[in-house]
Parts: structure tokens; C-alpha cells; sequence
């Protein structure tokens, strides 16, 4: 191994090397764009919420816009900060326990987002009691048809 007496001279033997160094990084600069794009096709996300019945037309609309094509939803009734109650001639009645519908989504990382947006978006009126989303991953995924996994049983 030689020793090198000022950085001036090695710098001058190396420089082929110093391409070849450059060259590498890029490759590998590329190798890493293209195992990120993979890793966003593979995950998957499940997007709950729970909204008020009256704001999900608008939100399946929205869904239905940004192309999410594939939901469950149920009614639910739950108890939540929107407390009041209301009298009627005298008597007064629990109104704390409210209707609302449960959807439940699984979407690929690349949609997560804009379904998200959506949901907010559409329904939000700005009182109390427009619901909550919840994220979660999705280990795996199977369709029982054919038999396949991950992002293809989403299409």
C-alpha cells in the first residue's frame, strides 16, 4: 500500500476512480427510489371512521371521487363528548346516545392520503360531533377467490 504525502497527489491518482465512486452512488441512489416505490405498493392501510349519519351520502360521493371504489359500512350508535339532552312537555330524554355509521376501508399507501381527505373534507360541519378516523396497518391481505395477497386483492 503506498503512502500518500499530500491529499494533492492522491487526489490525482484517484480521479478514476473517483468517477467510478460517482457513478456507483447514483446506481444505488436509483436501487433506493425503486425498492421506496415497491415498499409504497406492498403496505396497505385500514381506515376507520365513525361519522354522523347525516354527512355519509357525502362522503361515499367523495370516496366514490377520489376512486375508492371498495368499503363496508354499518350504523352504529355510540356515546361520545356530544352531550345534551332535550325536554318535552315536562319529561326529559337521553340524547347523548347518537346514530352514526361506521366505515371501514382498506386502501394502499398511495391512497391513504387522499382518502383521508376526503373523509375530512366531506364530512366535517364544523360542530361537535363529526366523528373520528382512525389508521392502522394491514399485515396481509387475501382474496379467498383466487387466492391472492397483498395490493392485487385491492383492485
Amino acid at each position: 500500500m503506498r503512502e500518500w504525502r499530500n491529499w494533492e497527489t492522491q487526489w490525482r491518482c484517484c480521479k478514476g476512480h473517483v468517477v467510478q465512486v460517482r457513478i456507483l452512488l447514483l446506481l444505488l441512489c436509483k436501487l433506493y427510489n425503486y425498492i421506496c416505490i415497491l415498499i409504497k405498493l406492498i403496505f396497505m392501510k385500514k381506515v376507520e371512521c365513525i361519522i354522523r349519519k347525516s354527512s355519509f351520502a357525502d362522503v361515499e360521493a367523495a370516496l366514490l371521487d377520489v376512486k375508492v371504489t371498495f368499503f363496508s359500512y354499518w350504523d352504529a350508535t355510540g356515546v361520545g363528548n356530544e352531550k345534551h339532552g332535550s325536554s318535552y312537555r315536562g319529561v326529559s330524554f337521553n340524547t347523548n346516545k347518537i346514530p352514526r355509521v361506521y366505515l371501514s376501508i382498506v386502501v394502499s399507501d398511495e391512497f391513504l392520503e387522499r382518502t383521508v381527505k376526503a373523509i375530512l373534507e366531506s364530512g366535517k360541519t364544523g360542530d361537535v360531533g363529526d366523528g373520528k378516523i382512525f389508521v392502522s396497518d394491514i399485515k396481509e391481505a387475501y382474496r379467498i377467490r383466487t387466492g391472492e395477497r397483498g395490493n392485487q386483492t385491492l383492485n
